[in-house]
């Protein structure tokens, strides 16, 4: 087996107009550099992969998107993309069937109209509760208790957002206004947890087969959420991607084909819908109509720990 070796990379050179813009206005992505001596990689030299804006009407840069071969001698690879928290509101939206059976009222389950003049991506979320039992909290309303020790995104009224191992009790807290988890921790600590070595605790795969389309949310050092999809994924290689792009902490969202989705707008009121994941069973407009599952969006912010749209 060959070794790789990935490199952090701090100081950025050549860096493109969005990128600078980016780097303007506080913390920017950091590329994700891989060092080999393969024709694969050109050479002996660091081989980035840079950040792309995605949002060009947006008043801060706030959505980038990079792709890159975690694996230099195979042709799997990432779409992840890194979302600015500062500028902006990440959001939940139950579905029409998930994440599972509630009478408690479903909201709009999908991007709501009226906020659609600030929507900058969309994404999907985690698993049905069918499927694994996990806490799900927003717009003051727990549809599901969370549960001690599970990997939880959550966003506060501070503003701030964060991917943690849950240490609270079944109701958040009067500081929180949004929490969604899904199975353990990924990665903590910037590292693979001990957990990603059992294949099997990470979802019921397509088939059987150990490695499938898998999904991830994670958060870097400065508090910004970096979303990554990409197929023939174990729990291992998804937590080591995870890593690669500078993820303090990270958790799994969905896996198998049907379910990853990422959708940017190149313009405000939704327009000009991209699929930044190329899934064949997705479509660009995806949560602009009832959704089935629950999905994240991100907005633009106007006060920080704002509540979302509804």
């Amino acid at each position: 087996m060959r070794t790789r070796t990935w490199v952090v990379t701090l100081a950025v050179l050549a860096l493109s107009p969005s990128l600078q813009a980016s780097a303007s206005v506080g913390s920017s992505p950091q590329p994700v550099c891989l060092r080999d001596s393969t024709p694969v990689s050109k050479g002996p030299g660091a081989l980035c992969a840079r950040w792309r804006r995605l949002d060009p009407w947006s008043r801060v840069p706030t959505v980038f998107t990079t792709t890159f071969r975690p694996d230099p001698h195979a042709t799997t690879v990432v779409y992840a993309s890194w979302l600015r928290s500062s500028s902006s509101i990440l959001a939940l939206y139950p579905g029409y069937l998930g994440p599972g059976a509630t009478n408690l009222p479903r909201g709009p389950e999908q991007v709501p109209p009226t906020a659609r003049g600030r929507l900058l991506a969309t994404f999907n979320a985690g698993f049905y509760e069918a499927d694994s039992a996990a806490g799900f909290y927003v717009n003051r309303t727990l549809y599901f208790p969370m549960v001690r020790g599970l990997a939880t995104v959550v966003r506060y009224t501070n503003g701030t957002v964060n991917v943690v191992s849950w240490a609270g009790g079944p109701r958040p807290g009067a500081n929180v206004v949004m929490a969604r988890q899904n199975l353990t921790l990924l990665v903590a600590n910037s590292r693979p947890t001990a957990q990603t070595a059992n294949n099997g605790a990470w979802g019921l795969t397509l088939h059987g087969v150990p490695a499938v389309w898998r999904t991830a949310l994670g958060v870097d050092a400065t508090g910004n959420l970096i979303y990554a999809a990409a197929p023939a994924q174990t729990a291992a290689s998804l937590a080591q991607v995870m890593v690669d792009l500078h993820c303090v902490r990270a958790m799994e969202l969905d896996i198998n084909p049907e379910w990853p989705i990422f959708v940017a707008y190149a313009r405000p009121g939704a327009g000009a819908p991209t699929l930044i994941v190329p899934n064949v069973n997705q479509i660009p407009n995806r949560f602009l109509y009832p959704s089935t599952k629950d999905f994240f969006a991100v907005f633009q912010s106007t006060t920080p720990g704002e509540a979302q749209p509804w």
